[in-house]
């Protein structure tokens, strides 16, 4: 490099000139953004972004430095006022958490320290090794299991899905891939999985094609016998069956398949026994849900997020896997540039970068550590219970209006219904229905989401929302009937 003698005599810092400037604005946005959640009750569930702001966000990348207050006022006409919603109490739009005041101040501490968690002898490492004890507590997994904080549902099952693959075929197919395993590679789900199951056997080099999908029953809950039945049609065919994924809670509906049936069948089969539990393996706080949800503390591994029922900011997820060793030969490898010392900063806990496919990793654990010391367990099974029983009282609503109907059972926390009108056809009650989610958005009333149940176009609802009161699903009910009126009127 010419000229190092003049660059360094002209050093720059991206730290403030003005250290009393800027502490005045974080000041000023933490008044702002307490009194935004304290009073999002008034605001639009969601309201549309105008053309302007979207203008605006295209501009080109700046050259030139610019005022921070003027940034923030920017932030405050073009993106503040046009979120998704997810903090509304009246958002149930697919399942994502509100979030909480605490959770914001956390989110502040962990940017300043700003660690990077995955290596070393710093207090970040152990936050997480403590939360992930806690999580293991709150789902009665074993001491001796190991787990990972990632960015939510969908890395937690490929991460999990991983393992499985390594392990069970008990082939060499880090280094020789799945080549290493004779006959196709095979792992089970029901039709109602999430589709990050199908990401996951693309990532892991097996194909789609490898994913059984298993059918359903009335209450959206596997067919075992259909599943027994496919497992021995793989192994007459000479096919390697590794895994199968059970639900607790399924996207669609919520429902919870048979997973002590499931358990037994991957016993009988040897086969790597995996619970997708996104929101619903929380729902294991609640009394009425413990038995059903049991079997979680049997399964080979577990999937679930605390940005959905735990209401953590977005974002956190977790795998839990109870063989410790599986999982960290399933992702551990050396680099000279990763060496571990017996002390100094490259002393510390084992890397977490032998337990996933991340090694640059956010201090997501501060705020579910701050977040559970401020609440505690007690206080949300409390929340958990409380949404459901919303579920519920949303469908006894539903069922005592005459122009609505449920559309699949409540199971937990999802409601599924629709309006129905004399003499319309499927289809076009499917455009009513899809037009009433429309404008129960652009009206700011709610924030349902949409699915297909047999054919049908279902509002679905969500729930997991610790602002949401009583109320707010008999607005949902009232405001449904009068849109479906005026459009059929």
């Amino acid at each position: 490099m010419h000229n190092v003698k003049e660059i360094l005599s002209k050093e720059e810092t991206l730290d403030p000139e003005n250290w009393n400037e800027i502490r005045q604005l974080g000041h000023q946005m933490i008044d702002d953004m307490m009194d935004y959640l304290q009073n999002i009750r008034q605001e639009p569930a969601w309201r549309k972004i105008p053309e302007d702001a979207k203008e605006f966000l295209k501009q080109d990348i700046p050259q030139k430095p610019q005022g921070i207050g003027e940034i923030y006022d920017e932030f405050k006409k073009y993106i503040l006022p046009y979120p998704g919603g997810n903090i509304h109490p009246r958002f149930w739009a697919w399942v994502q958490g509100t979030g909480t005041p605490f959770g914001v101040l956390a989110e502040m501490l962990a940017a300043t320290m700003n660690p990077n968690t995955a290596i070393g002898e710093h207090s970040a490492m152990y936050v997480e090794t403590q939360v992930l004890r806690w999580l293991k507590q709150m789902l009665n997994y074993p001491e001796t299991s190991s787990g990972i904080l990632v960015s939510g549902g969908s890395m937690a099952n490929i991460t999990a899905l991983m393992v499985a693959r390594n392990h069970r075929t008990g082939k060499d197919i880090r280094t020789r891939g799945v080549n290493a395993v004779s006959g196709q590679m095979v792992l089970y789900c029901s039709t109602e999985t999430h589709s990050c199951v199908d990401k996951a056997a693309e990532v892991m080099g097996l194909g789609t094609d490898s994913v059984r999908k298993i059918d359903v029953d009335e209450n959206y809950r596997i067919k075992v016998d259909e599943l027994i039945t496919s497992i021995e049609s793989d192994l007459e065919k000479g096919n390697s069956p590794f895994c199968m994924v059970g639900n607790a809670g399924t996207v669609n509906t919520g429902a919870i398949d048979p997973l002590n049936d499931l358990l037994d069948v991957c016993r009988k089969y040897n086969l790597w026994f995996h619970v997708d539990g996104a929101f619903g393996a929380l729902a294991k706080l609640v009394p009425e849900y413990a038995d059903e949800l049991k079997a979680v503390e049997e399964a080979d591994s577990v999937a679930f997020d605390l940005h959905k029922w735990m209401y953590m900011p977005f974002e956190v997820g977790c795998t839990l896997i109870k063989n410790a060793k599986a999982h960290r030969n399933a992702f551990a490898a050396t680099a000279n540039y990763l060496l571990t010392h017996e002390r100094g900063l490259a002393a510390g806990p084992d890397p977490m970068g032998n337990y996933g496919l991340e090694l640059s990793r956010g201090f997501k654990a501060l705020k579910v550590w701050m977040s559970l010391k401020e609440h505690g367990l007690e206080k949300y099974a409390v929340a958990i219970r409380q949404n459901i029983a919303q579920a519920f009282y949303l469908g006894e609503l539903v069922s005592h209006e005459k122009s609505l109907e449920l559309l699949a059972p409540v199971s937990m926390n999802i409601v599924c219904y629709r309006y129905i009108k004399d003499g319309f056809s499927t289809e076009q009650l499917n455009k009513l229905n899809k037009e009433i989610v429309m404008q129960l958005q652009e009206q700011g009333i709610a924030s349902p989401s949409s699915t297909i149940l047999n054919g049908n176009y279902a509002i679905r609802v969500a729930i997991t929302n610790h602002r949401s009161k009583k109320e707010d699903f008999e607005i949902l009910v009232k405001e449904t009937a009068r849109i479906g009126e005026e459009l059929t009127a």
